[in-house]
Formats: structure tokens, sequence, C-alpha cells
């Protein structure tokens, strides 16, 4: 199977534990979730809405709220994605390994988690404190 995630999402997944701004954005990050964990599982990374964003109530136009807010996440997606090749398709198990050796301090994520909605709830942010 193939997921397509935005940069700041491979954060995001790695802290996840049931929250989300509806019931239809956490079942579906649930089971997305529950999908990277599979050693068939591929992705393609991009810093556009993803497989996530589908079921996000605040997707709007293929944007992320609206412009400025949707600029801002597209900045913390690059953050993360300047340490990936867009080009490839990665398996997700090896991805995640990835993610979690390249990020790894709260240095390192500072401009994409810090001030996050879901900074006391993301179990990867408080990992890092």
């Amino acid at each position: 199977m193939k997921i397509k995630l935005r940069g700041h999402h491979l954060l995001c997944l790695l802290g996840f534990q049931g929250y989300g701004y509806s019931e239809d954005f956490v079942l579906n990050m649930t089971r997305i979730n529950e999908l990277r964990k599979s050693e068939d599982c591929i992705v393609s990374l991009t810093n556009e809405p993803d497989d996530i964003c589908s079921s996000c109530p605040k997707l709007n136009d293929n944007m992320c709220e609206n412009k400025k807010q949707n600029e801002i996440i597209v900045k913390m997606d690059d953050e993360i994605l300047s340490q990936f090749n867009l080009e490839k398709e990665y398996n997700s198990l090896e991805l995640f390994k990835e993610v979690s050796l390249k990020f790894n301090t709260l240095k390192s994520v500072e401009n994409v988690c810090k001030n996050c909605k879901w900074e006391n709830e993301c179990l990867f942010y408080k990992k890092l404190e």
C-alpha cells in the first residue's frame, strides 16, 4: 500500500495519540498511523495536502485554512523535507527510523513543533523535552 505524507506529518505521526480537529480526522489519522507501521507501506513525500489532510475540516481549496496559514505549514514541511529526497518513495519503517534519527533534539524541531497546537499532547515532542 502507498500513502502520501507532507513533511511535518512525519513528526506528528510519531507523537499521535488520538487527538485531532474532528472525529473523521482522528479516525483517518489513526488509520494512517497504523498503515505506516506495516512492512509493505510505501511513502511518498510532499509539501502539499496529503492523505492525512484529506479528512481535515480546515482544508479549504487545497490549502490549510487560508493562504497565510498554508504558507506557514508549507514552510514547516519544507524544513523537514530538506532532509529527504522527494523523488524517492520510502519504505515506511525505514523512513520513520530515519526521521527519528534526524529529528531527535528540541533544536532539530523547534521551527516545526514549537508553539504547535498539539505541543502539550504530542508524545514525540514531550520525549524531546
